[in-house]
């Protein structure tokens, strides 16, 4: 009795496009395991999160490098031809891949003239927040602003296209000074004595931001390296009056940093309206209607 083996041979007989397969599953594992190994070893050990975020990212793109080479040369014969393949692909590439290839070199363009970064307050068009991440193709963003005020986060997350960049306006609220102007403004009524809430107001502006005033001439001294800024800007907080319809309007102008305007503002708030209470000649103005005499009412009135 003959035993036919031959479907043995066959089980253990590769073709070339089965060994491809089997080497570009294995490299891909092998590359996937060994991240994984070296972050678990790094991660735990770092308690900064941005340092922590960079080497995530920055062992990702590692990774896609390596495993694209090795691949590469599983599939091609050299460096070589995977450039030959590549170069009659293209030109369709860019035309039916024309968006993403936008956010790709958008993305480029980021990691080299560094625009933003991840822990940057950001505004690209309407959308303002803070950068989460920075992938391939779009960044993310912990929105701030639309529904909630002084620029505290709504807890919506946004992805925009990193292609956006080149078509809208960038403000970065920390790139350069690493400080923002804040102003809080309010009416006095005309009959207030202004001059004493002036006072009263420096007092309060000076105890809240005069700390930021040493760093903030170094960090101006610094940007003004980089970009052409006027180093004749008043750093120290100021009160700026003007009179208004309702009364007399006082403004604080004072540094703060970007992540700190709303704490701040509601410091300053409570310390004015604390300090107001207690000065009887100190009203604060809003709008009313009142029935005004010339004839007992007037200076000239008043001074017979």
């Amino acid at each position: 009795m003959n035993i036919d083996f031959n479907w043995l041979a066959k089980l253990f007989t590769y073709s070339s496009i089965q060994v491809k397969f089997l080497a570009t599953f294995l490299a891909t594992v092998t590359l996937i395991f060994t991240r994984r190994a070296i972050l678990k070893i790094i991660i735990d050990r770092i308690k900064d999160v941005k340092l922590r975020y960079q080497w995530q990212k920055g062992t990702s793109y590692l990774t896609f490098i390596i495993g694209f080479l090795i691949i590469g040369q599983i599939w091609f014969d050299g460096i070589q031809s995977i450039a030959t393949y590549l170069g009659l692909l293209s030109a369709g590439i860019a035309i039916a891949l024309r968006d993403p290839l936008v956010n790709l070199v958008g993305w480029l363009y980021i990691l080299w003239r560094n625009p933003l970064e991840v822990g940057d307050r950001v505004q690209l068009g309407e959308q303002a927040g803070d950068v989460i991440d920075i992938s391939l193709f779009n960044f993310t963003l912990m929105e701030i602003g639309n529904w909630v005020d002084a620029d505290q986060n709504t807890g919506r997350i946004i992805h925009i296209p990193n292609g956006q960049i080149f078509t809208l306006t960038l403000a970065n609220y920390g790139k350069g000074f690493k400080y923002i102007w804040n102003e809080i403004s309010m009416q006095i009524t005309y009959e207030s004595d202004w001059r004493k809430a002036k006072k009263i107001l420096e007092k309060i502006a000076t105890m809240h931001s005069t700390h930021l005033t040493d760093l903030a001439k170094k960090q101006f001294k610094k940007a003004s390296k980089k970009f052409m800024i006027k180093s004749n800007e008043q750093l120290e907080p100021s009160i700026y009056i003007s009179a208004e319809d309702n009364g007399i309007k006082l403004t604080i102008r004072y540094l703060c940093e970007p992540f700190l305007r709303r704490p701040t503002s509601k410091e300053i708030w409570e310390d004015i309206l604390t300090k107001f209470e207690n000065e009887l000649d100190i009203e604060f103005a809003y709008p009313t209607v009142r029935r005004y005499n010339n004839q007992t009412e007037s200076k000239i009135a008043l001074k017979k």
